[in-house]
């Protein structure tokens, strides 16, 4: 079919270039070089998307034979067929059945008694005879005429018509003369640009065909969902089953002082290099008359000089570093403006939550990539401890079928005390970390507005990390990135995490007893609420040894706090 293609192209070009008025008649330029009109039609409209030539269009009829007529036309006309078929002394008509066929012996039979050709000789079994020496077959005749495109008589033609040997066909005709970019040859024009192209710069000069978006897409077979998208789902049923209000998490692009400086993350501190964040070139920063003038201040103050209990980080706060323009590196981002929010509006209790995009620019392997989606709870009240943190986070948890949990010590610039979640695996047999969480600061807190005997809990996990769980995926790439294999999204099973049958609906306050004592004795040994100055000890924590609740000594200092599930056993040094 192609190598048809290209032939009828390269006549059809020739016969334009021959002829000032181009080719009149494409159904005459089909005949004469004997080229299928549907190929010719084809081959026209594809030039024309090429603008090599230009067509006019318009109807023409004219007489084609059917089947039957196809048949007759070589064969002979039916009556013609019967008559040869008559020997001398005649024959019986079964015969003639068994001979020529049922359909061709009867048509044939009752055009030869018309035409008197034939007659029937009675007797035990009737005989068809001759009742002429020869025939000639008109209707043969008529029927090649036809066949060859040539002008047949009007009469005779309506005849065959009846005797359903021919029809009329109304087809579309084309007259095609040169385009603006009319050659000999026609140039193969590029469909896709590929990165071959954008690399060598060879896509400035290279010719693309058109898309066409009038054209009928493929109708597609239905919707698939991505195994993330599932278990997002399944994570916002349960953050609405225990009361939360999704937080608008629409801005990829952060400026530096809502993604960090509102956190009370210093300007120097490691997170906010170049090898560590994906800094935006254009617009490179947020006009500094965007933010609120009185919060930033304050802000200002709070890093420079401290406040509300802290020395701060005595350094030169720059209104530049803050403007800066990045990619959020968190949704904590996010929580902080709704916070500022929050204050500004009147303060009321709250529960918030988030799953959204992040981007860090981390080196990427198969646990980690540039870009992955955090989920983040946010609860702010008044008189919130430690206490309540850990037993949300148990209820919280549990949803997901995950009751086993321990709390380690760990360190963020805007929370304190900070801890890391882990869970017990029971397949890894052994326990590993999922999440983080924590209360904020003082320091964060305060200069937004909010009163001071406020308190935020927080905690936050990643998406891919449980997603990976449940669809036993060994590798993040093959799971969220370019190099996905989309059979996985159409085939992967439905996502329905281990929820208990009966879960309270009220997931906090959930207070114990040995998160509260824990928080009281170190209201009692520092105040209630200080911060650490700077990179300091655990608020909530004093420094001692500790131990887990069998006994086991883990460690001693502020990095030695093990909670297993709600049993907190600290061990107070006499310092």
């Amino acid at each position: 079919m192609a190598d048809q293609k290209e032939l009828v192209e390269a006549e059809l070009l020739k016969q334009i270039n021959n002829n000032d008025l181009g080719v009149q008649d494409s159904v005459e330029f089909a005949g004469a070089f004997g080229f299928d009109h549907k190929t010719v039609a084809g081959v026209i409209r594809s030039l024309t998307a090429a603008e090599m030539v230009t067509y006019k269009e318009f109807d023409s009829s004219r007489w084609v034979l059917t089947k039957e007529g196809a048949a007759y036309a070589d064969k002979g006309s039916p009556e013609v067929q019967v008559f040869n078929a008559i020997p001398e002394g005649g024959v019986p008509l079964t015969t003639l059945k068994e001979q020529l066929g049922k359909d061709v012996a009867d048509v044939g039979f009752k055009q030869a008694m018309q035409q008197k050709w034939a007659a029937i000789v009675k007797g035990p079994e009737p005989l068809v005879t001759k009742k002429v020496d020869s025939v000639i077959d008109t209707v043969k005749e008529l029927l090649q005429q036809i066949q060859a495109d040539k002008e047949v008589d009007k009469v005779a033609v309506e005849k065959l018509k009846k005797r359903k040997m021919c029809s009329l066909e109304t087809q579309k005709v084309y007259q095609v003369t040169k385009g603006p970019k009319f050659a000999l040859e026609k140039k193969k024009m590029e469909t896709d640009l590929t990165s071959e192209m954008v690399l060598k710069g060879t896509w400035k000069d290279t010719e693309f065909k058109p898309y066409n978006f009038a054209a009928m897409g493929t109708a597609p077979t239905g919707g698939h969902l991505h195994p993330l998208l599932k278990v997002r789902k399944e994570f916002r049923e349960i953050f609405f089953s225990m009361g939360f209000e999704e937080m608008p998490t629409n801005n990829f692009v952060e400026s530096g002082f809502w993604n960090f400086d509102a956190l009370f993350q210093p300007q120097q501190h490691p997170a906010r290099d170049a090898h560590d964040t994906f800094f935006m070139t254009t617009p490179a920063d947020t006009p500094p008359e965007n933010f609120p003038q009185d919060y930033l201040e304050r802000v200002k103050t709070t890093h420079e000089k401290g406040g509300y209990g802290s020395i701060g980080y005595n350094y030169d706060w720059k209104i530049a570093e803050a403007s800066k323009n990045l990619m959020r590196t968190h949704t904590t981002a996010v929580s902080s403006r709704m916070l500022y929010k929050l204050a500004q509006e009147g303060f009321k209790p709250k529960k918030y939550f988030s799953i959204d995009r992040v981007f860090r620019n981390e080196a990427v392997d198969r646990t980690h990539l540039a870009e992955f989606h955090q989920i983040e709870g946010v609860i702010c009240d008044k008189g919130l401890t430690l206490g309540d943190l850990i037993g949300v986070l148990h209820a919280f948890f549990k949803r997901l079928g995950i009751e086993k949990l321990r709390f380690k010590p760990a360190f963020n610039p805007y929370t304190e005390p900070s801890m890391e979640i882990f869970s017990y695996h029971p397949k890894l047999q052994k326990w590993v970390e999922i999440g983080n969480s924590g209360m904020f600061r003082p320091e964060m807190l305060e200069p937004m507005g909010l009163p001071p005997d406020v308190s935020v809990i927080a905690w936050g996990l990643s998406l891919e990390r449980p997603t990976m769980i449940l669809y036993d995926i060994g590798n993040i790439r093959d799971l969220f990135g370019h190099k996905v294999n989309l059979s996985i999204v159409k085939s992967n099973p439905i996502c329905r995490l281990q929820l208990p049958s009966e879960v309270e609906s009220e997931a906090w306050p959930c207070k114990n007893e040995a998160a509260e004592e824990a928080n009281d004795r170190t209201n009692l040994k520092h105040g209630k609420g200080f911060p650490s100055p700077a990179y300091g000890v655990m608020r909530g924590v004093g420094c001692g040894n500790f131990e887990d609740a069998s006994g086991c000594n883990i460690g001693e200092g502020a990095g030695a706090l093990l909670c297993d599930g709600l049993r907190l056993r600290p061990i107070w040094s006499a310092n």
